[in-house]
């Protein structure tokens, strides 16, 4: 038999003394392959950390190239150290949106200088619109770009425009390459009432809007979202992979603030929810 190596044999016995007591993981681990979860057990180094990247790439049916992206990009630190901030409505409307979206999107495949317009950053994910998607998710449809929109005789331009298949609702996005201002949601929130009265369909739910900024202050957009009478959230884009020993090192500070609170770590970490598994039917006599 081959494959017995010396360090194969090492990470198959790494790999069982790290899951062996978990047996409510050992779905997830049979649904991906050896090279996934030898870049999971091998770049993470917390139980949540790991388990956070199992169900994402099983949901997301991500390929290894694509975890490989992501654990580089260090989004389980960006989750747990920047939860995505919802308005009231969307938390209303849509439950399950905190699982969909993100509090910050990479886009460092665009190669986008370090000034460039709206304009640009439009035209460049309409280009690489495929892995745009990805770093979506997978439930994302595209439906347009400088989507069309008329209200009162007067013609309008949404950025760029998807539907999403598990929310089941037309998601509008807005472009910004400024930080994010309050006034920037009451445009987002214009589109949205057009979409819903205009474009949705009668089997669809609400519209959902998001604004994608080129930076945010966090404080800022509490107090813009608590407010907010239309389902939004306010995201930012990345044109660079982040500092991953940077957001290691704040991550450590996080466990470090809880323990000495005396209290275990609250991570706010939106993954989707363990897949039910259907009970099998009993037979007729």
């Amino acid at each position: 038999m081959r494959g017995y190596s010396a360090q194969n044999l090492w990470r198959m016995r790494q790999f069982f003394e790290t899951y062996h007591d978990r047996p409510k993981i050992s779905a997830l681990l049979r649904e991906l392959s050896w090279t996934h979860n030898l870049l999971i057990l091998g770049k993470s180094k917390r139980e949540e950390e790991r388990e956070f990247y199992l169900r994402m790439a099983c949901d997301q049916k991500w390929s290894s190239r694509e975890l490989e992206r992501q654990l580089a990009g260090a989004l389980f630190e960006r989750v747990v150290l920047s939860p995505t901030k919802l308005s009231a409505p969307l938390r209303e409307l849509h439950p399950d949106a905190a699982t969909v979206f993100k509090d910050s999107y990479l886009v460092e495949f665009l190669d986008l200088p370090a000034e460039h317009s709206e304009d640009d950053l439009q035209r460049g994910l309409v280009e690489k619109l495929k892995k745009f998607l990805i770093e979506l998710g997978r439930d994302f449809c595209y439906v347009g770009s400088q989507f069309p929109i008329q209200v009162g005789g007067r013609d309008f331009a949404l950025d760029l425009l998807f539907f999403n298949r598990s929310l089941n609702c037309l998601v509008a996005i807005e472009l910004k390459v400024v930080e994010f201002e309050p006034e920037h949601l009451g445009k987002l929130q214009f589109y949205l009432e057009a979409l819903d009265r205009d474009v949705k369909k009668l089997h669809e739910r609400p519209s959902i809007g998001v604004l994608l900024c080129a930076t945010k202050n966090h404080e800022v957009v509490e107090y813009a979202l608590s407010r907010a009478m239309s389902p939004a959230l306010v995201a930012e884009y990345q044109t660079r992979m982040p500092d991953k020993m940077l957001l290691q090192a704040k991550l450590h500070e996080f466990y470090q603030l809880a323990q000495s609170e005396a209290q275990p770590p609250v991570l706010k970490v939106s993954m989707p929810p363990p897949k039910k598994t259907a009970k099998p039917r009993k037979r007729k006599r």
